[in-house]
């Protein structure tokens, strides 16, 4: 999953959470500022894993610590490509 994050995500912390959030989950991938202020998740592993990542990016952060505001997380879901990242290998 491709996940295109955006808000104010940038210079808060979102990327080390989201990191947090994946490793958690075991999953493997990784989270880069773009030049436009988003933030593309890119996470690959079990799809209820990667699920429930993709919530957790979505939730309200009153139900989360996630710093930062998402406004809105647009996706794209294809095969996984064999990422490493998120300490995982």
């Amino acid at each position: 999953m491709t996940a295109f994050v955006h808000g104010h995500v940038q210079g808060v912390g979102f990327r080390w959470w989201v990191r947090s959030q994946a490793l958690e989950l075991e999953l493997a991938g990784h989270a880069s500022n773009l030049r436009d202020g988003r933030v593309e998740v890119v996470a690959e592993g079990p799809e209820s894993q990667v699920r429930r990542l993709l919530t957790l990016l979505e939730e309200e952060p009153s139900t989360t610590a996630r710093p930062g505001r998402v406004d809105t997380v647009v996706t794209q879901w294809a095969q996984p490509k064999g990422e490493t990242g998120f300490g995982r290998r």
